[in-house]
Formats: C-alpha cells, sequence, structure tokens
C-alpha cells in the first residue's frame, strides 16, 4: 500500500502542478500559443510515485523544484513535515538542497542551518547537531535558539563547563536569569569531583552553586555530603538540621543521613531531643518524619518510632490489615518488635512504589532527579509525603 510520504508527496507535486497550469491557462500569452507538452520530468516523477519509490520521487523533486525565492518556503515546509514524521533522512537531504543553493540569502542559510541542526538533533546526531548550533549562536537571528538548544546538548551529554558557558551567554542575550539552571550545572561539577574524591574543588563548585538566586536548595545538601564525607559530623549535622529545620522537600534525602551520622558519633539523644522540638513548633512535621521513616525503614529512635506509629494509626485502611490496637497495647521490648516488624513490612511494600513527583508534568520516581526526565525542568521533583496503601495493599492482595 502507498505510504503516508507517498500521499504527502503527490499532494504536494498536485498542488504545484495545479499552479503550473492555472498560469499556463490564465497567464498572458498569444491566443494563438498552443499548450506546452506534458512535462518527461513530470512523468518521470509520477512513475516513481506510482510504484512506491518514495526516496527516489524525492530525490527527483529537489531536481525538478529548483530553489528559488518562490519555491524555498516550499522546500522548508517539506523538510519540517518529514522531521516532525520522524523521517529525518529525508528531512536533511532537503535542508542539505537548500544550504547548496550558491546564491542563497544570509537570512534564507541562517533558517535553513538551524532546521538542518533540528533535523541532526531529532537524529540523534548530537555532534553534527552541536557545531551547526556553535555556528548559529556566533551571530545570526537564530543566536538565543541555538544557545538554548546547545546547553540541552551539554545537559544530556554532561559537559558541565560547556553548559555553563553557554547559559550564561543566554542570559546576557535573552535578558532572563538562568541561575537555578546554571547553579545544577555547578552542582553537577561538584558531585562529579565529590566521586574523585577532589573535596576542594567539590566545595568551590558548590560555593559558585550558591552565589546565585534564587538559591538551589541542593547546594546545602551537596555541602553536607561533603563534610560527611570528609569526616566533618559537626558540619554534617549543622547543615542536615538546617534543611529539616527549614522544613524543605529535601527532609526525605535529608532525615536518614541526619540518623546515620547521629548514630555514628552514638548521640542519637541529641537527635531525639532536636526533633522533638521542632515537632512542638510545627506538628505536620510529624507526618514527613513517619513518611520518611516508613520508606527508609528508620527506627529505633523513640521520636521517630511514635510519628510512625501515629501515622499507622490514622490510617484506616491498614486496619483492615494489620492488628495495630495489639501494637499500641503491647509493652517493652514486644511492642519494639511488632512496631519494627509492621514498619519494615510497610517499608518493603513501598519500595516499589513511585516516591517523587515532578510538580510540572507529573513525572515520577523513585529517587529524586534533580532535572526532570520527562519536561527537563531543574529542581522540579517534590516528594509524596503519604503511602496509598489503599491501593498498594489491594494490588498486594491481588498478587496472592
Amino acid at each position: 500500500m502507498p505510504t503516508e510520504s507517498t500521499f504527502l508527496l503527490a499532494g504536494l507535486f498536485l498542488l504545484l502542478a495545479a499552479a503550473g497550469w492555472a498560469l499556463g491557462r490564465f497567464g498572458e500569452r498569444d491566443e494563438e500559443e498552443a499548450p506546452p507538452p506534458l512535462n518527461i520530468d513530470y512523468l518521470k516523477w509520477l512513475n516513481f510515485l506510482l510504484n512506491e519509490q518514495t526516496d527516489q520521487a524525492l530525490e527527483h523533486f529537489l531536481k525538478m523544484v529548483r530553489v528559488d525565492d518562490k519555491t524555498i518556503e516550499t522546500h522548508f515546509a517539506l523538510g519540517s513535515l518529514f522531521r516532525r514524521r520522524g523521517e529525518v533522512d529525508r528531512a536533511i537531504r532537503i535542508h542539505q538542497n537548500i544550504i547548496a543553493r550558491p546564491d542563497l540569502a544570509a537570512e534564507q542559510r541562517d533558517q535553513a542551518l538551524f532546521a538542518l541542526a533540528k533535523d541532526y538533533l531529532r537524529a540523534g546526531l548530537l555532534d553534527r547537531a552541536e557545531n551547526v548550533f556553535t555556528r548559529l549562536a556566533q551571530g545570526s537571528r537564530y543566536q538565543v535558539e541555538a544557545l538554548e538548544q546547545l546547553c540541552r546538548i551539554y545537559e544530556q551529554e554532561r559537559e558541565w563547563e560547556k553548559a555553563i558557558e553557554s547559559g550564561q551567554k543566554l542570559e546576557i542575550l535573552s535578558g532572563e536569569s538562568l541561575a537555578l539552571q546554571i547553579a545544577h550545572y555547578y552542582c553537577e561539577l561538584a558531585e562529579q569531583a565529590i566521586s574523585r574524591k577532589d573535596y576542594p574543588a567539590a566545595r568551590g563548585y558548590v560555593k559558585k552553586a550558591q552565589s546565585g538566586r534564587p538559591r538551589t536548595h541542593r547546594g546545602a545538601l551537596t555541602r553536607a555530603h561533603i563534610a560527611t564525607e570528609t569526616g566533618d559530623s559537626k558540619t554534617a549535622l549543622r547543615l542536615y538540621h538546617r534543611i529539616i529545620d527549614e522544613k524543605t522537600y529535601l527532609i526525605t534525602e535529608a532525615l536518614p543521613e541526619l540518623v546515620e551520622v547521629y548514630e555514628r558519633e552514638g548521640s542519637t539523644a541529641q537527635l531525639e531531643k532536636s526533633l522533638r522540638a521542632l515537632i512542638e513548633k510545627d506538628n505536620d512535621l510529624c507526618r514527613d518524619i513517619a513518611y520518611t521513616a516508613i520508606v527508609n525503614n528508620i527506627g529505633g529512635i523513640d521520636v521517630i518510632d511514635e510519628c510512625v506509629e501515629q501515622y499507622m494509626l490514622g490510617e484506616p485502611t491498614l486496619k483492615n490489615f494489620i492488628d495495630l490496637q495489639t501494637v499500641r497495647l503491647a509493652s517493652g521490648e514486644d511492642r519494639q518488635a511488632a512496631l519494627d516488624k509492621v514498619r519494615a513490612a510497610l517499608s518493603q511494600l513501598a519500595s516499589g512504589i513511585p516516591r517523587y513527583q515532578c510538580k510540572e508534568c507529573g513525572f515520577s520516581s523513585q529517587r529524586l532527579l534533580w532535572q526532570c526526565p520527562s519536561c527537563r525542568d531543574w529542581e522540579t521533583q517534590r516528594p509524596f509525603n503519604t503511602v496509598n496503601f489503599d491501593s498498594l495493599l489491594q494490588r498486594t492482595t491481588d498478587a496472592m
């Protein structure tokens, strides 16, 4: 059967043929002048089309319909259609054919180069797209768009130094702040330095990340990771406490790390005191602590266990599956053992569900992603603060 590309080319050629017929029929010519014979090139093209030889038909079109001021927009439209349909090889040929025109105006050449760069990008040829966008970014009416695309390419290739350079140029040209985006680029460099154990370089990158406005909360978390890695427990605890004290969404990331540092230092009593003081100021924090404890299976600290117990007792769905009242009435070691068992079971159940969701596009994931893979925005993921036990337990029951 004829493909959609065949119908697309057929429609385009019929349109061009109709335009040519109209010019010949109604244009100025001598009354006795005979109508022109049917063009042999048109017959060749028609033969390719009827035999579903779309590539040959396209090549013949490029030879028949010369790129000039009257047809160039038709070529651009056809190339754009092919790209949107995923037929990037054909789109590339069309745009290369436009660029090959020796007398092409500078503005049209830039338009063709920009279209060709988007073709390369769609085809996954990032190096070729980068080269063309870099050329356009140096001086053309597509400078802003080219720099935006270069930032995206460097994000994919994790070339953060180049991303910073392009982002800073884009700020100047567009007049819009990219402080948050560039801050994350520096944080990415900091994490690469941490993986190499180059902590002085990591601190330098974090300092640059925190120099702009608005600040990213990621900077404080990265600084705390550096302090933990270098054995600076005092700084690590101060930074983790700041994250929790400010009630940022990073409590789900900070609390497990905070517990680990306190346990390593053998001073969980101080953590107990600090968390109780925070809950007294804002009881809603107890729910966030409980959720974090359940999904990370954190226990053995009285204030955290109390938050988890309160959370479970307030969840009506769990009453149909777990005898929470028995757990509540138990005492001493039996009570702690029962609570640990329930929490561990719920943690195992929750391990298979998303924990974070992008507030812009709704993309969800099990771990925190600083850049959303779907909408590509930075720092838009937020943690869920409740576990949907209803659907979770129902799914588990159905699987049994």
